[in-house]
């Protein structure tokens, strides 16, 4: 069992909802990364997705554009995306790590250090799941099989515009969870469709056996409570993006600690409210 399955068996088990916070590697600082990491799990994080920075990301609105543009400008790379994992690892080999990228930053790491390379080394460094955004299922079966011969997961996104067939390829292809993205658009744009995220997660349900989780649009405590009460896992990154932006570079861990310790509070409120 992947480190991120056995996350989140437990979590079902406790009845409660995964929290997954994205921030991009190289910012707001360059060589704060893994400290800003532990602060996320000391804030109640149960997984963590980590942006890799690329100058081309179709699926990122603004925000995440420009802390990608900010980390490319820093000279953050794939070597330097895991370096930090190694250095997370150092402290904490229990959270799950998921590098949420581009299929260009893997394959020309793949070109400069060998085939195979990016699978090796993710592995060494820690890295429990990979995500990439323009790696469709029809084309990525042997890249699939490879990760999970190295102990980790692909992790796919769905979309309101996935049509059953799509749902039914990616369900077999996908382990750790899937990543539903709850509108249409990039991240941090428009406005949460709760409704439509309770009538699409059942229909997934139905080709997908791993865990769900759901992203772009939730940005607080009531947005991520209204998505746990159908989704097995919430997932925000634009409004965490934002606030370590403001931050200076000794208060950055301790500004997303605190903002986890919200949603976290906010997701097991709502919890222990159903079970009462």
């Amino acid at each position: 069992m992947s480190r991120i399955a056995g996350v989140m068996k437990a979590l079902l088990a406790d009845g409660r909802k995964a929290l997954i916070p994205f921030v991009t590697v190289g910012d707001p600082y360059a060589d704060a990364t893994p400290e800003i990491m532990h602060g996320l799990v000391a804030g109640g994080a149960d997984i963590i997705e980590l942006g890799v920075p690329f100058s081309d990301p179709m699926a990122d609105g603004p925000v995440i554009q420009k802390a990608g543009e900010r980390a490319l400008a820093r000279g953050i790379g794939m070597a330097q995306v895991l370096d930090a994992v190694r250095l997370f690892r150092r402290d904490d080999t229990k959270t799950p790590v998921v590098l949420m990228g581009y299929a260009n930053p893997i394959e020309r790491f793949d070109q400069r250090h060998g085939a195979g390379s990016f699978i090796r080394e993710a592995a060494a460094s820690g890295v429990d799941g990979v995500l990439v955004v323009d790696y469709p299922p029809e084309e990525c079966a042997d890249f699939a099989a490879a990760l999970r011969a190295h102990g980790m997961d692909l992790i796919f996104l769905l979309a309101p515009t996935s049509t059953e067939a799509r749902m039914q390829q990616v369900g077999q292809l996908a382990s750790g969870y899937v990543y539903y993205v709850s509108l249409k658009g990039v991240t941090g744009a428009g406005h949460l469709d709760t409704a439509g995220v309770a009538q699409m997660v059942p229909r997934i349900r139905t080709h997908v056996s791993v865990p769900v989780g759901v992203g772009f649009g939730i940005r607080d405590a009531a947005s991520a409570q209204a998505v746990a009460q159908v989704a097995d896992a919430v997932v925000i990154g634009t409004r965490l993006v934002q606030i370590l932006e403001a931050e200076p570079r000794d208060n950055a861990a301790r500004a997303g600690r605190d903002f986890m310790a919200g949603i976290r509070a906010a997701l097991d409120a709502k919890e222990q409210g159903a079970h009462a």
